[in-house]
Formats: structure tokens, sequence, C-alpha cells
């Protein structure tokens, strides 16, 4: 009896995690040649969900109000693809800048970090 109870968790348990939602994307980060102050930098990510249940990106933070995130309004589902448009103002902003974008999603791994690079030369 207690084997059967065992093998039915384990089922269950594989079956579970089988159906989650796998967020995939070609390049976690997008890097940018050398850009003048005062520029916004745009950049698409295309989203596949590789999983067996819908992906659902719940939300989006950024270091600063400088970058903004624009994430699907709808789940996105197995196999398919989407997008995620982040603009970095690049007004007020010198040297390397690395923005770090954290979306909390229902992966396994509940976070997902994407990053922007840019070299910012300063006005004169």
């Amino acid at each position: 009896m207690k084997n059967r109870l065992l093998a039915a968790s384990l089922f269950i348990t594989a079956t579970v995690y089988a159906q989650m939602a796998v967020f995939s994307v070609p390049y976690r980060t997008a890097k940018f040649p050398k850009t003048t102050e005062g520029k916004i930098i745009h950049y698409t990510y295309l989203v596949t969900n590789k999983g067996k249940a819908p992906l659902i990106i719940y939300s989006s933070e950024t270091e600063c109000s400088c970058t903004e995130v624009e994430l699907p309004t709808s789940p996105i589902e197995p196999g398919k693809t989407s997008k995620i448009e982040v603009y970095f103002n690049t007004s007020g902003k010198y040297f390397y800048q690395d923005r770090l974008i954290t979306l909390r999603t229902n992966t396994r791994k509940k976070i997902e970090r994407l990053h922007l690079k840019v070299f910012v030369i300063p006005k004169e």
C-alpha cells in the first residue's frame, strides 16, 4: 500500500511540474551601440512559452523611471510568442548603462530578468 501511495505521489508531482509555463527569449541582454544622450532606446524582447501551461507575466520592475516596460496584456499560450517592449530614456544618463528589468511570472523560478546595455555619450 505504501508503495502505491508513493508512486501516485511521485506521478502527481511530476505531472504538476510538467504543466509549468517556461519563459524563453533568444537573448536576455540587449546591447546597443554607443548612443548620444537624450535619445530614447527601444527594444522588443520576443518571449516564447516553451511550457505546457499559459505563461503569465504579472508585473515588471525597473531600476528607475527612465525605463518603461510594456507587458503582454494576456497570457502567452504554450508554444506561442508575444512581445515585451522596453523604452530607455538616455536623458541625464552618462557612460555605461545596464538597465535591469525584473519580471514576476508564473514560471518555476517566479522571477525572470532581462538587461538592456548601452554606452551613453554625454552632450557637450
